[in-house]
């Protein structure tokens, strides 16, 4: 991933670094292990720039309901599941615009389904919650809470369906989730990053309290992967106060940056739009203060913007307070930037505010992108447009949202299509080279690492990913095994 050397045959291995040329100390000196990779191929380790790890992990033990073409085969997969005694039926990943039978969920319907348990759906997009009557009593009718939105049937009575911070706070107050199941789960999830190439991520689950699980699996031996963690906006007050400014931490776990949110989802449809419509969760004024407090207290901030009206607000609030962020080098970014006015797209490389993008989001969302931006899509998800721009481009997954896999992610960016279908608005696509470089440069740069990570460069951590075959001919290479920090931690060799 250097352009002077973009190739070589064999790679030498220091420690926890790649090892350096003749004069190195002796303790920089290569260890006399050799591994033959019999044709195989090395990059640097693999990062996700926007994953809500815990949830992601814990996800993986509730009902599935991504990919259901309809209501029916929803309530279907519930009702198959295991009941977990005692506890509240939990699934995650229903879309209800992909259901082809023009359903909405409802509470009544997915009483049908769960005997009497409290059922919890959260949707795919993670802003709206599916619940049947069970669950909804367990809020004693106090459902209602600003910024969010509660379906209501023609009789004014809930449907079932919370979005947005109304879902957010039942969320918070009756699907609470023990430290311990979410590390049992993380210490699995962990071995699963580790086999699809992650050796660093970029973590968005700061408001369930992430930094203490993270702290938990470290002081076990268990992380296995370096970790940049958010921390709620709302708390940079705290931060401040207690003198904790971005960086600190250890090598494999850092406090990162402030996660705020301007607007809902597509999905959901509350994306804040040019046209007034959706959900405004943080207006242009209060992120501009959010950025004010944060450069006080040393910290950069990553704001969730999904609709076009909601990425000019961002912007707008960058732009007004730049003066001070600026000469700080504080590396703010933007999460997701899915649709864009034509006019606010080379404002991102202008002002020096990064694009934290989802190359998967573009494959997996074009048929509702099509459906509710009907005639803006030449503004959706555009990522060549935004690279072209001299934008900074970081590619992630929002998992649980779409899948922790970077190189699903990379071969969404190139091929812009997960189907038989051609791609969609191909003009795009990007190079094997520039979504590896979103995908193992960019994530480094936005931690300030990118002197020492994200190459696989003399003096640079041994983070990197053994693949079975060159991604640049072949884009349907597959991992072989992971190492961070000079440490094999999935599939040691030797390989047959």
């Amino acid at each position: 991933m250097d352009p002077q050397i973009p190739k070589q045959r064999a790679l030498a291995i220091a420690g926890e670094r790649i090892a350096g040329g003749v004069g190195v100390h002796e303790t920089a000196l290569a260890s006399p292990d050799v591994v033959d990779l019999g044709g195989r191929v090395v990059v640097p380790g693999l990062s996700d720039s926007h994953v809500h790890f815990p949830t992601w992990a814990l996800a993986q033990t509730e009902v599935k309901l991504d990919g259901c073409r309809s209501l029916d085969e929803a309530l279907a997969r519930i009702a198959s599941a295991r009941r977990p005694p005692g506890r509240v039926i939990r699934g995650f990943g229903w879309r209800s615009g992909d259901w082809a039978d023009g359903e909405e969920p409802t509470a009544a319907r997915l009483d049908q389904v769960t005997r009497g348990l409290p059922a919890a759906m959260i949707a795919k997009d993670y802003h709206s919650v599916w619940l049947n009557s069970a669950a909804l009593a367990l809020a004693g009718g106090d459902l209602e809470v600003q910024g969010g939105i509660v379906e209501r049937d023609g009789g004014g009575e809930p449907t079932g369906v919370l979005r947005e911070e109304a879902a957010w706070r039942f969320k918070e107050r009756h699907l609470e989730v023990s430290e311990d199941v979410y590390v049992e789960a993380m210490r699995v999830g962990l071995r699963l990053a580790s086999s699809r190439g992650v050796t660093s991520v970029h973590d968005k689950d700061g408001w369930l309290g992430a930094l203490g699980l993270w702290q938990r699996l470290e002081r076990m031996g268990l992380l296995t992967l370096r970790v940049w963690q958010s921390i709620p906006a709302n708390r940079v007050g705290q931060l401040r106060e207690l003198g904790i400014a971005s960086g600190l931490g250890s090598p494999l776990l850092r406090v990162g940056y402030l996660k705020a949110f301007m607007d809902g989802t597509l999905g959901s449809g509350t994306a804040l739009m040019l046209d007034g419509s959706g959900v405004r969760i943080t207006s242009g004024e209060e992120l501009a203060e959010i950025v004010l407090a944060g450069a006080e207290a040393g910290f950069p901030v990553a704001v969730h913007a999904i609709g076009d009206g909601a990425n000019r607000e961002a912007l707008d609030a960058f732009e007004r307070t730049r003066p001070v962020w600026a000469p700080l080098g504080l590396r703010h970014r933007v999460e997701h930037a899915q649709l864009l006015s034509t006019a606010d797209l080379p404002r991102f490389a202008a002002l020096g505010v990064a694009c934290s993008v989802q190359f998967s989001h573009a494959t997996s969302d074009r048929d509702l992108a099509d459906r509710l931006w009907a005639g803006k899509t030449d503004g959706a998800y555009a990522y060549r447009s935004l690279w072209d721009s001299g934008a900074v481009v970081a590619n992630g997954s929002d998992a649980p949202i779409e899948e922790l896999d970077p190189l699903a992610g990379v071969r969404a960016a190139v091929r812009r299509t997960i189907d038989s279908r051609s791609g969609w608005h191909p003009e795009q696509a990007l190079s094997v080279q520039q979504a590896f470089e979103a995908t193992t440069l960019t994530p480094a740069w936005l931690t300030g690492e990118e002197r020492s990570r994200g190459r696989l460069l003399p003096g640079y951590a041994a983070d990197l990913v053994v693949l079975d075959r060159d991604p640049w001919d072949d884009l349907d290479a597959e991992v072989v095994a992971t190492m961070v920090a000079g440490r094999w931690v999935h599939n040691a060799p030797p390989w047959d």
